[in-house]
């Protein structure tokens, strides 16, 4: 069966497909811009959640802005039985923004990839050592980013 959206809930879609509001509480200023409440914006999206509608919220960082020029993607080679621990680990450091499993080819057996931003190149590949040393995990190659790409959230309403 297809979901109707009232007019009310693609208004809220509208709101929340793009930049969210500056602020604490993004939610309560949607809600202000409807003519609802906070709570009834926070029940619709958690609903939405529920029933698959939304698979997730998120936020993104134009990292040069805000002085992070050199970013690396990393590539690790992880035995199988240590993904998620070692995933863990890696996720733990505040200067990993992404961290997540990939399948492996026999021509690429790097499975676990962590996205790296650093001030300089240097910084980087310090932070890289250091994730090295505390995981055990010493095969691996780092990609560097050469340009960013623009980000932009789907358009629905």
């Amino acid at each position: 069966m297809v979901k109707r959206f009232t007019t009310l809930e693609k208004r809220l879609i509208a709101e929340l497909q793009g930049d969210l509001p500056d602020s604490l509480r993004p939610y309560q200023i949607i809600a202000q811009k409807l003519g609802v409440t906070e709570q009834w914006v926070l029940r619709k999206v958690e609903e939405w959640f529920r029933k698959g509608y939304i698979r997730r919220i998120g936020a993104i960082l134009y990292h040069r802005q805000v002085g992070f020029k050199a970013n690396t993607m990393v590539v690790w080679k992880v035995p199988k039985n240590q993904v998620y621990q070692v995933g863990e680990i890696m996720a733990s450091f505040p200067e990993i923004s992404h961290c997540y499993e990939r399948v492996t080819y026999p021509n690429w057996q790097y499975n676990l990839y962590t996205m790296i931003h650093g001030k300089t190149k240097k910084d980087c590949e310090q932070i890289v050592k250091r994730i090295g040393q505390k995981t055990g995990i010493s095969d691996y190659q780092l990609l560097y980013s050469r340009r960013e790409f623009k980000k932009q959230s789907m358009q629905y309403f």
